[in-house]
């Protein structure tokens, strides 16, 4: 059997680790701070923010969970067990560089594989969407109100993001095109931020494939508990990455999984 957990702390720690992270990226953001590059063919940027903001997180979680396992974007995998946090500390990092503040920090909490807590930090606008169970809120400034997804159930009516249709090019392309022909509305380049309004009722899909555990584990539950409904193409578990859609509801997200795999 999983050990019980405390959720109170969990939210604590994700909110502590999340403020620790924002300490190492504001006084980075928009400077001209050196940029490497992780591919040897292509771009994947990082930056020392991407690096520092990590090791605060790091630093946080382990004091309070020193026998959680950590899984993250730049320094890998510490631990085993059950419990396991999942970080990007920049998701968006070429938002970041180019000074758009749609990047964010990334914190999920998985129990057994599956995320049921995260954060998602915009430090830059001041936004945080957290989620534990039972709940998923909004706080800016002294507010705090809960999330709630559109309820929207029309995919001709809907809204949707993804980071760049390009991602889609390939093998998917058909797929894209399809789901772009079927929606009403269609936005890019908001990386992790997308997934966050569809939480708070402002859009009613995200589409993208190819995505690391780490970009999406935080934004689970947020979503969920929200209201909304979020699974991989294949309808498996999207906490582990892969092929994901985010629907407003769970109507939607079966239209648009329709629409996906008929493609």
């Amino acid at each position: 059997m999983t050990p019980s957990i405390d959720f109170a702390q969990v939210e604590a720690v994700l909110l502590a680790a999340a403020d620790a992270a924002a300490g190492r990226t504001l006084p980075l953001f928009r400077t001209g701070l050196a940029i490497d590059n992780k591919l040897e063919s292509g771009f994947d940027p990082v930056t020392e923010a991407d690096k520092s903001a990590e090791t605060a997180i790091r630093d946080i979680i382990s004091a309070a969970f020193p026998d959680h396992a950590v899984i993250g974007e730049e320094w890998g995998v510490s631990g085993t067990g059950p419990f396991s946090w999942i970080i990007d500390p920049v998701d968006g990092t070429r938002a970041f560089i180019s000074g758009a503040p749609v990047w964010g920090t990334l914190i999920g909490f998985a129990i057994d594989g599956i995320a049921v807590a995260g954060v998602m930090s915009q430090p830059f606008i001041g936004e945080t969407f957290l989620a534990v169970p039972g709940r998923s809120t909004y706080r800016r400034g002294g507010e705090t109100r809960p999330n709630h997804t559109s309820g929207q159930t029309d995919l001709a009516a809907a809204r949707i993001f993804t980071t760049t249709p390009n991602l889609f090019r390939g093998e998917h392309w058909a797929k894209w095109e399809a789901i772009e022909a079927a929606t009403r509305l269609q936005r890019f380049g908001m990386d992790c931020y997308g997934y966050a309004l569809l939480a708070a009722g402002h859009a009613d899909l995200v589409v993208e494939p190819y995505l690391n555990t780490y970009d999406i584990a935080a934004l689970v539950p947020i979503i969920r508990e929200a209201g909304g409904a979020i699974t991989c193409w294949d309808g498996s578990e999207p906490t582990g990455g892969g092929n994901v859609v985010a629907a407003a509801t769970p109507a939607l997200l079966e239209h648009a999984l329709d629409r996906i795999n008929a493609a």
